[in-house]
């Protein structure tokens, strides 16, 4: 755990939990689509809704990392500062590839 308490997210937990509920409601909704033999284009234009939503969180997060890890990191020392930095690299990395 970081030596700092909270994460960066932690002031907009409420709205990204309100989010991530919504996307499990359109994921659900694309469940029944399949069961219900629901045209193949309008179960993809749902998939693609739900991958954008979960990209929008990802940025999302990825930006409270930045402002709120990375710049507390830097004030501790140059090498906390690089591990965040390098951990900011790895998702950023994850997050192109999918």
């Amino acid at each position: 755990m970081d030596s700092h308490s909270g994460h960066g997210y932690t002031e907009q937990k409420d709205a990204y939990l309100k989010r991530i509920r919504r996307i499990e409601g359109q994921v659900r909704g694309i469940g029944r689509m399949v069961d219900e033999d629901k045209y193949c284009i309008d179960i993809l234009t749902q998939i693609s809704a739900v991958t954008a939503a979960l990209r929008a969180v990802s940025v999302g997060l990825l930006d409270e990392h930045m402002r709120h890890c990375v710049v507390t990191a830097a004030q501790e020392s140059p090498e906390a500062a690089d591990a965040k930095i390098a951990e900011a690299s790895a998702a950023i990395a994850r997050l192109i590839k999918s």
